[in-house]
């Protein structure tokens, strides 16, 4: 058996895909409710579907489960109820790594980018469990992923680690199955849908004077290299360890703006506009993902160019007159 957290969300119900693509049909734990979230599972229905507040009674008399992928969480970076979020993603992750250590399953776990908080510097970006202490994350979400990689941590030095275990900090994902989040949606998705709409691309100028605007970058990562990963560390049971999930290469908002025009047939039409004050100062004008210890772990494929993916999530899955929801798996490439 194989479990999947968060199994109706974004990159989770693309990881059901895969693994359905596999012939391996997942239990997934999640809720549906209201928002049109089950059309992420409408092409792949999971074998069983378990309500998070039933899960320890499924665990209790469940049999032979072989992996937990655990990416269910309160992800929001705007999240402001503590205890919540603890209990969501601290205290559920604990209890499914132990689960797995006195069980002999495996887990692979969602950490975050968020954990490296201001960091954006090209050498602040480095994994693993080595050196946790200095990352200092700025919001609620990013601080509980922390408090769980240290928790974490402690158990593998202690020798109580399932026997496969891996945390990923995923970067900036963007891809088919992300249109129930909200304000937390990709910056792709917002840009197609503004030129779609026949406006131009909206960009924050910059608030640094050494910086021009539209060039703050970050590390975009297509859905399906970040399934791609998982599906290796599930083949690859031996590998264990606290993993970056970028690219490895920053790419400016005014190169994200510019694919999406041309994947979109616009013009390459941007609008600078002020960037709230709330942002000024706070707002992180890098981050790209250093991964050294994936590449060092194995990992050796080539991770999808933000041009290329955008191009396949616009035209394959996005225009009018396509599937937006993911049916197959690899997922859809367009020449």
């Amino acid at each position: 058996m194989i479990i999947v957290t968060g199994g109706a969300g974004f990159i989770g119900s693309c990881l059901v895909a895969a693994l359905s693509a596999r012939g391996l049909v997942p239990v997934v734990v999640d809720r549906l409710r209201s928002d049109g979230k089950w059309r992420n599972l409408r092409h792949h229905p999971p074998a069983q579907i378990v309500q998070p507040e039933d899960l320890d009674a499924f665990l209790a008399t469940a049999e032979d489960v072989e992996a937990i992928f655990h990416l269910g969480a309160v992800s929001a970076t705007t999240a402001r109820d503590g205890d919540l979020v603890w209990k969501s993603n601290v205290e559920l992750s604990q209890k499914l790594w132990r689960f797995c250590a006195k069980t002999g399953a495996r887990l692979i776990y969602a950490s975050s980018a968020a954990t490296y908080g201001a960091a954006d510097k090209p050498d602040e970006f480095h994994d693993g469990l080595t050196n946790l202490e200095r990352l200092e994350p700025m919001n609620l979400y990013g601080w509980s992923k922390h408090a769980f990689d240290l928790w974490a941590r402690a158990e593998v030095e202690a020798g109580a680690a399932p026997p496969q275990w891996a945390g990923l900090k995923f970067f900036n994902v963007y891809g088919p199955g992300e249109y129930h989040k909200g304000s937390m949606i990709s910056v792709v998705k917002v840009k197609y849908d503004e030129v779609a709409a026949g406006n131009p691309a909206r960009l924050f100028r910059s608030d640094r004077s050494d910086l021009a605007d539209g060039a703050q970058a970050r590390d975009f990562v297509w859905v399906g290299d970040v399934v791609d990963v998982m599906l290796w560390l599930y083949d690859n049971r031996t590998v264990s360890g606290l993993f970056n999930l970028g690219t490895g290469v920053a790419r400016s908002y005014l190169d994200l703006a510019h694919a999406v025009c041309d994947a979109a047939g616009r013009p390459r039409e941007v609008n600078f506009i002020d960037m709230p004050a709330a942002l000024k100062g706070q707002y992180q004008s890098y981050t790209c993902a250093d991964m050294t210890q994936l590449r060092v772990a194995g990992y050796s494929r080539t991770f999808t160019s933000l041009e290329d993916g955008i191009r396949d999530y616009i035209r394959g899955y996005l225009m009018p007159g396509c599937d937006p929801w993911v049916k197959g798996w690899p997922l859809k490439t367009v020449d």
